[in-house]
């Protein structure tokens, strides 16, 4: 079965999180991903948890990639950079505006060399603007977007993901991108430039924030697991100490669960019937939900709201995320061969699909393990790669 994305060929420029996983992304689904390295290599070989001096994080981030070091900050590497975009479909870059032009990088000189790339270019504020050329990351944009604001508890300071949430988001959103311009690209037969900067995608997710202090002047308050559109939604401590946690976005699931907790009498006030108006009474569904889920271990309150047919799920950490049957099932976790670590474990593709399914054909590669392979289809020999090496461009 040929794979989804075969024939695509994908230059990865980028470096750490939201680039480079969105090359991840069309690498897990066919696309040839050639992974362009500083011959210091990428800073997530060394980010996050470590096995014997290796990178965990590279190995998944790096999956189905290939390696190949070039330094573009100097001529002859930006030179062979110029080669490898003639025989490209995508190019994704995250450096900050106005870097790859110095270079003579830019889109126009790129599309001058190949009508049909498509240069993906991802920045904390996008190309152009006040903050253009302000260093981005993540974490600025859970700030700026208002996720922080409206998360954490309400006599709490706003909160950050202890992860990179606006990181993954702008990974999901242009790899969307880079898709709808290839298909753009498959109509009109030309490319052309993505401008994502990460402080927009997570915007884009958090609901009606904008509209509602538009058109009322309200911003969202901090509720901690709460909701303000429903309730009883939060997390419950069990008799054998863990944790459920529990949603009831609609009335007759919010039914169910004041039937099973023993408070069916609820479900008979006028303020019942609405999101908003359970909401404004969570203190008084919480505490049903409480008592009862206090009052029993955790198989049993897991199997009693089955049977009620009502929204719970335990809380879990990695350790049941690999036990679990319904992951098992779908088999959202895979093992994939590597050579410095063995056998390991790591989240399979993102979707299933039933013609051209994606997979995991190796993990994040030693640093150039693939420049010989690569810069060779270009005709550069083992006597140039020897040069090249000796001036630190590889």
């Amino acid at each position: 079965m040929t794979d989804a994305l075969a024939g695509i060929r994908v230059l990865d420029v980028a470096t750490l999180f939201a680039g480079p996983m969105a090359a991840t992304l069309l690498g897990d689904f066919g696309a040839e991903v050639i992974k362009i390295e500083h011959p210091r290599g990428d800073p997530a070989r060394g980010h996050g948890p470590q096995r014997d001096g290796t990178g965990l994080w590279w190995k998944m981030l790096g999956r189905n990639k290939k390696s190949v070091t070039l330094d573009l900050g100097h001529p002859e590497g930006q030179r062979i950079l110029r080669r490898l975009v003639a025989d490209v479909d995508v190019l994704i870059e995250n450096f900050r505006p106005g870097t790859f032009e110095r270079w003579g990088l830019g889109y126009e000189a790129l599309r001058a060399i190949n009508p049909r790339l498509i240069l993906a270019r991802v920045t904390g504020f996008g190309q152009f603007g006040p903050y253009a050329h302000r260093p981005g990351f993540g974490t600025l944009a859970e700030a700026m977007s208002g996720f922080a604001a409206m998360t954490g508890a309400p006599d709490g300071p706003p909160t950050l993901p202890p992860f990179g949430l606006a990181d993954g988001i702008a990974a999901l959103a242009t790899a969307y991108a880079v898709m709808t311009a290839l298909r753009a690209r498959e109509r009109d037969g030309v490319g052309q430039q993505v401008d994502l900067a990460i402080i927009e995608p997570i915007l884009a997710l958090l609901g009606p924030q904008l509209i509602a202090y538009d058109q009322l002047g309200e911003l969202p308050p901090r509720l901690g697991n709460r909701s303000a559109n429903n309730a009883p939604r939060n997390v419950y401590r069990t008799r054998d100490d863990a944790w459920v946690a529990v949603s009831t976005s609609t009335e007759s699931i919010a039914a169910r669960v004041m039937r099973l907790v023993g408070r069916p009498e609820l479900t008979d006030r006028p303020w019942f019937a609405t999101g908003t108006g359970r909401a404004a009474h969570a203190d008084e569904l919480d505490a049903a939900v409480n008592r009862w889920v206090a009052a029993r271990d955790l198989e049993e309150v897991i199997r009693e709201f089955e049977k009620a047919e009502a929204a719970v799920a335990p809380i879990y950490t990695a350790a049941d995320i690999f036990t679990d049957p319904q992951y098992r099932a779908l088999e959202t976790v895979t093992t994939v061969p590597d050579d410095d670590l063995g056998a390991v474990r790591m989240q399979n593709v993102l979707f299933r699909l039933s013609g051209t399914p994606g997979r995991i054909r190796w993990t994040g590669p030693a640093l150039g393990a693939h420049t010989p392979e690569v810069l060779g289809r270009y005709g550069i020999d083992t006597a140039e790669l020897e040069r090249l090496a000796t001036m630190g461009v590889l």
